[in-house]
């Protein structure tokens, strides 16, 4: 019988990712350089998140008011709907965002604006139940 190492054989890519970026780095980093690959080790991963951070433009309330003026314009809004509580509510709740923010389609949009007025709508049909509204003339 040949004499070989005891193989241990682990089927989490976590582990598999860490062990070749350990044991194959360098041949990996050749292989996806000839083949364009963008690499995906945990160590490049990480990388690339630094670099992006890095990138992000910091906050400046003058870029702010640039861009709440662009998009009054562009969007044909009135003044005031910067004023408006609403608007103020989404900027903070945005402004705590880690990953930036995730504007929703108009398909998402208009499938929440859909469903928030059906449950309006079957909360007033409740509560304006006819036969009820009918029982209370009755009575009086």
């Amino acid at each position: 019988m040949l004499n070989r190492k005891e193989c241990i054989l682990v089927n989490e890519i976590s582990t598999l990712c860490c062990h070749a970026e350990a044991k194959f780095f360098a041949k990996y980093q050749k292989w996806a350089k000839e083949h364009s690959f963008e690499l995906m080790l945990p160590g490049d991963v990480k990388a690339h998140k630094d670099n992006a951070a890095q990138q992000m433009v910091s906050y400046m309330d003058k870029l702010f008011k640039q861009a709440a003026i662009e998009w009054l314009m562009s969007t044909d809004q009135p003044i005031q709907a910067l004023e408006h509580p609403k608007f103020k509510e989404m900027i903070n709740i945005a402004a705590h965002a880690t990953n930036g923010v995730k504007i929703p389609g108009r398909k998402a949009t208009h499938a929440e604006i859909m469903r928030t007025f059906k449950t309006h709508l079957m909360g007033l049909r409740s509560k304006l139940n006819v036969s009820k509204i009918y029982d209370i003339a009755l009575s009086t």
